[in-house]
């Protein structure tokens, strides 16, 4: 089962994710997620524990513990969405009508 940990502290590890779930049974794997840019965490991370039964105890009994002065929230991780490419209408601003003598921001309408 994987389990979605988050409001975790900066300063939470890997290995501090996995010793939280390790009292609970085998943990698969803890991963706690980094910014790509900063190389700093996000604030959340995924637990993978292989069996069902101790997850969901580990998901009852974590939630809304504190660690490191934080309040965690422990759930089921969901599926991850599929991202639909395009979207994003970049359309430009300044009144549309693009004259080459000038006429932005909406000035003239003749």
């Amino acid at each position: 089962m994987n389990i979605y940990v988050s409001n975790l502290s900066y300063n939470v590890q890997d290995e501090d994710l996995r010793g939280f779930f390790e009292e609970y049974g085998e943990v698969s794997s803890a991963k706690v997620i980094m910014d790509k840019f900063t190389n700093k965490s996000r604030g959340f991370g995924f637990v993978e524990m292989s069996d069902n039964e101790s997850a969901q105890k580990a998901i009852r009994e974590l939630d809304g513990a504190t660690v490191e002065g934080r309040a965690i929230k422990v759930s089921e991780a969901r599926p991850r969405e599929e991202r639909s490419g395009g979207g994003g209408n970049f359309g430009g601003g300044g009144g549309g009508n693009r004259r080459p003598y000038g006429g932005g921001g909406g000035g003239n309408r003749w």
